[in-house]
């Protein structure tokens, strides 16, 4: 009943649909000191996103780096709450020391933050991420990530942050409308042959 070129036609458009669905994901680690803003340089994610483009950035809320003496331990949500030690967390403090404080925020190259937040670099434009971020891509090119401060002599630590992003690659579009257009053509010659006959 199909012919070989219908079952290769839409294998490439099935092969072509799963790839264009397919999502990026990344785990990237960002150096309070090495990847500051004031200081270092941005840490590379190799995810090259398009304006407009959805994507996530996650960093666990006991994931703690400084910007300086206590209490200057924070999230990737920067310096915005009292923070206490657990005893086991990055800070080494014992249990119930105070090691973070709400702090002034920091303005630099445009962007108004909070100290010891996580920042994202798309361009020359730089946008809070925060320890949660979920959005859109607010330029075109690759995501470099910082931790905001005015002074990276002083910051310890790093956190982890995941990164996903759904990225249909140019070539699964190419194969899925490759694919398509040889059903359309396998069909529609599978019809003009039944016709003749």
């Amino acid at each position: 009943m199909f012919t070989t070129a219908t079952k290769a036609a839409a294998l490439c458009a099935v092969a072509g649909l799963a790839l264009a669905g397919a999502a990026h994901a990344t785990t990237v680690v960002v150096d309070a000191a090495g990847n500051s803003s004031s200081g270092g340089s941005g840490a590379s994610t190799g995810l090259v996103l398009s304006t407009g483009q959805h994507f996530t950035a996650y960093a666990a809320p006991t994931d703690l780096w400084s910007a300086g003496a206590n209490p200057r331990w924070a999230n990737g949500d920067g310096l915005v709450q009292d923070i206490f030690a657990t005893g086991s967390d990055d800070s080494g403090q014992a249990a119930g020391t105070h090691i973070g404080a709400p702090f002034p925020m920091w303005s630099q190259a445009g962007l108004i933050a909070p100290y010891a937040s996580l920042v994202g670099r798309i361009g020359g434009v730089y946008q809070l991420l925060g320890r949660d971020f979920d959005g859109n891509a607010w330029g075109d090119g690759e995501l470099f990530l910082y931790f905001w401060d005015e002074n990276n002599s002083d910051n310890i630590e790093h956190i982890t942050v995941r990164l996903s992003a759904g990225v249909p690659e140019p070539a699964a579009w190419a194969l899925m409308i490759l694919g398509f257009g040889l059903a359309g053509l396998a069909v529609r010659a599978q019809r003009s042959s039944s016709t003749m006959t």
